[in-house]
């Protein structure tokens, strides 16, 4: 072939569509199918590197583990069919290392039949006698292998194998094209997804300073139009605008190669406010040149979502003030001010009376009164931190004089009575009743926490008379004191069973006879002697201790009442059980436990608890009552008469007794009034089919009224005072006729 029929050739190579369009599989067939031509070939093909011989490891056996594809082939009109691209996977390097070198590598020359050695099996499965394998390379680099092989001995002149290689440079050319359109379409892919993001992405030449450029979705979020942005300098952008320390220490941290990144509250181009974050990346280009990656997104939903979300977990719902939780941190960082703790009285009944809706408006009457008076007062906070519990911090007075402490008591005072004032909720005139407790925060510093001192105080306030509030002095310190004291002594009571049960009988009016006891706790104090319930009760249940206690004094009730049971001894056994107590969750199962250990009769044990306190949880209340009843526990309900308890409750309890408090009875003699109450309660326990006890009779004209009003059982003075149980055991024998306990 003459030297302008290769040239034609390569035309048709280079004017091909094709290879203009950078179609390199059809650039390929094309070659393969004009070489074999020319050739007059067996076999042409064009095979691509999957993989970089370059950077590709040798094996064990120094090969290299390449794999190749197959793009387009030729194959002879004579044959009848194309042989298999060279399967080989693991190539010499020496075969790269010379097509790198050469260009071309041909079997028949001497110094190049090692490397083509390798092929020999696949030679001698076509019957190839002779090949050119010429590489295609870009920019020094291989990307694949142009073969021409010969079912004959050819003889390869230096023009042929130049035109060849001038072949597989349009082939290298073609697929140059192809990554430049491929890089191109992958720009332009890049850049309309850039723009279509939501998100503001921004390249900032660090070098400069110069924004070179910004999506739309910047315009969107500032309201800044993008020619005022791009091509200008950062400086001009929201975050640096009015703090250009920023703009230097950001620009500084990313010559540092570190990632900035951050949240901001800006002012829109309209003056609206919102919250963004940001993200800065440093790099560098190929050409040295210093850049930073800027993404940035309006943040503001989730920032005002965790706002809401902080304001939930920090406020009361209801009254908008803050929380417990926000309150006592603030209140334990304080070393001087005022403490000042308000309790609702009677809410409780006013919610069951009136109903939720009603309590909760009372709620947000008292709290709208609060924050009138924190805010006249300058308070540090006010929260609501109990269901009808709030809390106000003053700060410290400056002024201490006799006058201004004067002074203070009287705004004390008129702070009481705005709370006092009658209120009108749902047409209705309602007159709030509250007690306030007054601590100076100073004056309790390092002995006692401020709240714990305000719980006594307020006990005190609500005790009062008339006006209830009150300030915490030297006399409730030292009650304060004494109750630590025993609070403390109480963990070594409890551990040291320092405690033991006492008991006083229960008299039948009918029958004169004793058919019951109530076990009261006593405690053997190391110092103080035996104390009573009301020394420490109450502390007890402040502070959680009364659940262990409670279910020691049931248990020991349980054992001692098995050894009666034991001596034919028919008696009941009456437990007291304290509200926190009967609402543990616990109680079923501690009291099942124990009548099945002591195999305690039925009916006789009686657990009493007040009404007011069976009220705490109605629904609770009934299930948890039925569910002892079914084990055959009676249950009392002690000191009727002082709650507050409705008779659409009381009729649904499997009430087996009422017990009258002793304030009622004290007075029968000389009290109509009294008198009336406990003919009205024994009346209601008759018509109920309840059991009836009067609690403190201590004379006989007492009990003569009681008997001639058809009550049904006594307990007081008059027949014993609560006695250690080796004394009750000896009273007991002195009344040999015992009467079974009712069923």
């Amino acid at each position: 072939m003459n030297q302008q029929e290769k040239q034609h050739l390569l035309e048709l190579i280079v004017n091909s569509s094709a290879k203009q369009q950078g179609d390199f599989s059809q650039t390929s067939a094309l070659v393969c199918q004009l070489l074999q031509e020319h050739f007059d070939a067996s076999f042409v093909s064009v095979w691509l590197l999957t993989t970089d011989p370059d950077t590709t490891k040798v094996n064990h056996d120094e090969h290299l583990v390449c794999s190749h594809n197959l793009v387009a082939s030729q194959t002879a009109p004579s044959l009848h069919h194309a042989p298999d691209l060279r399967q080989t996977n693991t190539i010499t390097p020496q075969f790269f290392t010379e097509l790198r070198s050469h260009r071309y590598i041909l079997s028949s020359e001497s110094q190049q039949q090692s490397i083509t050695h390798q092929f020999s099996d696949y030679y001698q499965q076509h019957g190839i006698i002779t090949s050119v394998d010429v590489a295609i390379r870009i920019n020094g680099h291989i990307e694949g292998v142009l073969s021409i092989e010969h079912c004959e001995d050819t003889k390869w002149l230096k023009s042929a194998i130049q035109f060849a290689i001038q072949c597989a440079d349009q082939l290298a050319l073609t697929l140059a094209t192809r990554h430049t359109y491929d890089s191109n379409e992958q720009i332009y892919l890049l850049r309309n997804a850039t723009e279509q993001s939501e998100h503001v992405v921004m390249l900032v030449n660090t070098d400069t300073g110069i924004v070179e450029y910004v999506n739309s979705a910047h315009e969107k979020m500032t309201g800044l139009p993008r020619n005022t942005i791009e091509h200008h300098s950062a400086k001009n952008l929201d975050i640096f605008k009015t703090n250009q320390l920023l703009y230097s220490s950001i620009i500084s941290q990313i010559r540092n190669n570190e990632v900035v990144k951050g949240n901001l509250k800006l002012k829109r181009a309209d003056g609206s406010d919102y919250w963004m974050n940001y993200h800065f990346s440093p790099f560098v280009t190929e050409l040295g040149k210093h850049y930073a990656l800027v993404s940035s997104y309006d943040n503001s939903a989730e920032y005002l979502h965790k706002a809401e979300l902080e304001r939930l977990a920090w406020h009361c719902n209801l009254t908008g003030l803050h929380n417990r939780s926000y309150f006592i941190p603030q209140l334990e960082r304080a070393v001087d001010g005022t403490l000042i703790l308000i309790d609702l009285l009677s809410f409780k009944r006013f919610n069951d009376t009136h109903g939720h809706e009603q309590g909760d408006a009372l709620l947000v009457e008292i709290a709208r009164r609060l924050k009138h008076f924190a805010s006249a007062a300058n308070a540090i906070d006010v929260a609501r931190i109990g269901s009808d519990e709030f809390a106000i911090l003053l700060p410290e007075s400056q002024d201490n004089s006799h006058q201004a402490l004067s002074d203070f008591e009287q705004v004390i005072k008129r702070l009481y009575l705005s709370l006092a004032a009658p209120s009108i909720i749902s047409r209705e005139k309602i007159e709030p009743k509250t007690a306030l407790a007054v601590v100076d925060i100073k004056s309790v510093a390092g002995l006692f926490t401020p709240l714990s001192c305000a719980d006594i105080t307020l006990q005190h306030a609500k005790n009062k008379s008339e006006m209830h509030y009150q300030f915490f002095n030297a006399d409730l310190l030292s009650e304060f004191t004494t109750n630590a004291e025993i609070e403390r002594d109480l963990h070594q009571a409890i551990r040291g069973r320092e405690f033991e049960l006492y008991y006083q009988p229960l008299m039948d009016l009918k029958t004169n006879q004793y058919i019951g006891a109530e076990a009261l706790i006593r405690w053997h104090h190391p110092k103080k002697g035996v104390l009573y319930p009301g020394a420490f009760i109450e502390i007890a249940e402040q502070t959680g201790m009364i659940n262990p206690i409670g279910e020691w004094v049931l248990e020991s009730a349980c054992k001692q009442l098995n050894l009666w049971q034991h001596k034919d001894v028919n008696i009941a056994m009456h437990v007291n059980v304290s509200a926190r107590q009967f609402f543990s969750g616990n109680l079923y199962e501690q009291v099942w436990r124990l009548v099945t250990r002591y195999r305690i009769k039925p009916k006789t044990l009686v657990l009493e608890i007040t009404e007011t306190e069976l009220m705490g949880d109605i629904r609770y209340a009934i299930n948890l009552c039925h569910e002892l009843a079914e084990l055959g526990v009676g249950l009392a309900i002690d000191d009727f008469g002082t709650g507050y308890s409705s008779m659409k409750y009381l009729k649904q309890f499997p009430i087996s007794k009422l017990k009258i408090d002793r304030s009622f009875i004290m007075d029968i003699s000389s009290s109509r009034e009294s008198r009336e109450i406990v003919s009205a309660i024994i009346a209601m326990a008759n018509a109920l089919n309840i059991s009836l006890t009067a609690e403190g009779v201590e004379t006989k004209e007492q009990e003569a009224f009681l008997s001639s009003s058809a009550c049904h059982h006594a307990q007081g003075y008059l027949y014993s005072p609560a006695i250690r149980v080796n004394d009750f055991a000896q009273f007991i024998e002195h009344h040999t006729t015992w009467v079974p306990v009712e069923h």
